[in-house]
């Protein structure tokens, strides 16, 4: 087991229905530690600098609406294979396919508003928390 760190969002399906609080806590129970936090409102340019990767999917101009619909909360997480750890407690990507337990099964809306993204490997997870955070703002 690895101690690592990886990056997380809650969505604005989810801060808009106050639910954050308990989506922290199953993110904190299952081992993980918040060890930064902020909740901001992205811009347009913010939101599509993010998820240039998927550019030319024909979701993406839905998906930038979304996530600039509401504030989000942007988190670093520490834990054991923090990474892994993080994706089995979202749950499957479509919430209907998420096991019970999971973030997603017990608060996503729908496939778009799921109520939380989290990185996919240790890379990406270091290129998002580099695009989302500055230096100062996580602790050593």
């Amino acid at each position: 087991m690895s101690m690592e760190r990886t990056f997380s969002i809650i969505k604005p399906d989810a801060t808009r229905r106050n639910i954050t609080g308990r989506i922290i806590t199953k993110l904190e129970d299952a081992g993980l530690r918040v060890v930064a936090q902020k909740r901001v409102l992205w811009s347009k340019a913010q939101a599509q600098a993010f998820y240039a990767v998927h550019k030319e999917r024909p979701f993406f101009d839905d998906l930038v609406a979304f996530m600039t619909s509401g504030p989000i909360v942007m988190q670093v997480l520490e834990g054991e294979n923090a990474v892994a750890k993080n994706r089995e407690i979202m749950g499957a990507t479509d919430p209907a396919d998420a096991d019970p337990g999971t973030i997603r099964a017990e608060f996503a809306e729908s496939l778009e508003a799921n109520s939380v993204h989290g990185s996919d490997s240790p890379d990406t997870a270091a290129l998002e928390i580099s695009m989302c955070f500055r230096d100062d703002e996580i602790p050593g």
